[in-house]
């Protein structure tokens, strides 16, 4: 019995399935997931179909048996499964909790299937993240050192640069020092020469009063001894009178002495002791018979000009002294250069002397009157405040080259204005490289009043009246052959003539009072 009743579900699962309208299928139906979602219910509803059906036959069978009655059996044709299956027939509850039970724990298998595969790749990603996060801390470690290492090295690299500008300072230092020791040892050697000469100035003075005292002692001799003449003979025919003495050369008039070329300063002591140096002029008492000699003025002068007018044509060395100043100076005067009566402030010859020098000796001067030497600002003060003097200044190349410059008026404030240039209006074919500096300051190496924010001189290498820095550099370094190779320049030069880097073989400043016209 258990067959047919089986079949005849069937049949009436087909029937009911082939009565089913065939209308217009819903979203859902057209779907893909719509229609697999109702397949698996419909194969579920077969399954629960043959599940319990031997267990509806065995009921069946345990009830009493009635009689029994026809059956029928319908042959239809064979349809296609469209849709679901159904079984119109109401299962035990169960059974259809054991089923609900089942698929959830199905369900719950299969989530707890992904939780797994979950928890595995969120293993996996803790795994791959935390070597990340170790490589993360090597790399902040190495940088944390790395920069540690940096620091290290700039710190090096500071204390380096620290060192070599202590170094350099020191190395600065030490050449000032040097340079200062220099500086004094050639003061010390040049006092010694001058008192040298002073000594054999002062030995030829008394060797000549000697000389004069012999002389005039035998003329006396000479007078004394010669006999009377008598009476009653005739008299005699007039003896000439003696000759007279050979002049001595202190009977001459005074001509300044001539030294021989120093290498270093006038020092202050000959400066100061020039009234004292200067030789007292004797005269010779003369015979009756013996001619009178004119003497000129032996000085001192004013300036060269009034020596020129006095009769004093030779160039050399004479003693000013400048009106309302109580000191002697030796000049050079250069009566030839025309028309004469010019007095040297300023001469380079062949780089004989230091012109680096410091505030102090640029004010008293230094040098060798008949080479090269540097006047001395307090006295170019006090020659030029007397009247108006212009400024002559004489350049030649080492091609033989001759120019000159000359400006209408000079004169220099007193040292309280740090002995400020003055300067007229120019004239000559030099170019004018000195105008620039009109109205400027003297700076020297330990005297810093330039308008520089450095100190020129220490760039020049020299004294002047620097603004920022030079046009004009005539007390600077003294470089043989013309072009030299510096750091700065620094040479003896006057810009508009050959240039900054072009240092001139001679040149000189020389005042002569203003006649009003040029030269």
């Amino acid at each position: 019995m258990e067959l047919p009743v089986v079949l005849l579900f069937l049949v009436y699962g087909l029937v009911s399935g082939a009565k089913q309208p065939q209308g217009p299928r819903s979203p859902q139906e057209s779907n893909p997931q719509a229609r697999s979602k109702e397949r698996e219910s419909s194969e579920d509803g077969l399954e629960r179909a043959f599940l319990y059906a031997g267990q509806r036959s065995r009921r069946a069978a345990a009830e009493p048996q009635q009689p029994d009655k026809c059956s029928y059996t319908f042959i239809v044709p064979q349809q296609k499964v469209t849709g679901a299956i159904c079984v119109n027939r109401k299962e035990p509850d169960a059974a259809l909790e054991n089923r609900v039970n089942k698929q959830e724990l199905e369900l719950l298998n299969v989530e707890l299937q992904k939780q797994k595969n979950q928890i595995e790749t969120l293993q996996q990603l803790v795994e791959v993240d935390g070597g990340i996060v170790n490589e993360v801390k090597l790399l902040r470690k190495e940088s944390r050192n790395m920069n540690s290492r940096v620091t290290q090295l700039y710190m090096q690299l500071l204390h380096e640069i620290i060192r070599k500008r202590d170094n350099a300072l020191e190395l600065s230092q030490m050449e000032n020092r040097i340079l200062n020791q220099t500086s004094e040892m050639q003061q010390l050697t040049n006092r010694y020469k001058d008192l040298e000469h002073k000594y054999q100035h002062l030995a030829t003075l008394a060797n000549n009063q000697s000389v004069l005292i012999a002389l005039l002692e035998e003329q006396c001799q000479r007078r004394s001894v010669s006999p009377p003449r008598p009476v009653p003979v005739p008299q005699p025919r007039p003896q000439p009178p003696p000759p007279p003495a050979p002049s001595p050369p202190i009977n001459k008039p005074y001509q300044p002495p001539t030294y021989p070329r120093l290498t270093n300063q006038i020092t202050n002591e000959i400066q100061s002791d020039q009234k004292s140096v200067l030789p007292v002029i004797p005269t010779m008492p003369s015979g009756t018979g013996s001619p009178s000699i004119t003497t000129k003025p032996s000085g001192p002068w004013k300036d060269c000009l009034q020596a020129l007018e006095d009769g004093h044509t030779a160039s050399g060395m004479y003693l000013v002294k400048p009106e309302n100043a109580n000191k002697l100076m030796q000049v050079w005067c250069d009566q030839r250069h025309d028309p004469g009566g010019w007095t040297v402030i300023q001469r380079r010859l062949d780089g004989s002397v230091n012109f680096f020098r410091n505030w102090e000796t640029y004010k008293q001067g230094f040098g060798n009157i008949d080479g090269e030497y540097w006047l001395g600002l307090e006295n170019i003060y006090w020659l030029t405040n007397q009247r108006n003097y212009k400024l002559l200044v004489t350049l030649e190349d080492w091609s033989g080259r001759k120019v000159f410059a000359e400006y209408a008026s000079f004169r220099l404030e007193p040292e309280a204005d740090f002995y400020k240039l003055r300067v007229g209006r120019y004239h000559g074919n030099a170019g004018d490289s000195l105008t620039w500096h009109n109205g400027k300051q003297f700076t020297t190496l330990d005297r810093d009043h330039d308008a520089y924010t450095g100190n020129c001189a220490h760039y020049q290498k020299g004294g002047w009246w620097y603004n920022a820095c030079a046009h004009s550099n005539l007390n600077g370094v003294w470089y043989r052959g013309g072009h030299y190779r510096s750091r700065y320049q620094d040479g003896v030069y006057w810009a508009e003539f050959r240039g900054g880097a072009y240092s001139l073989k001679k040149v000189s400043m020389m005042i002569r009072p203003n006649p009003n016209t040029f030269h």
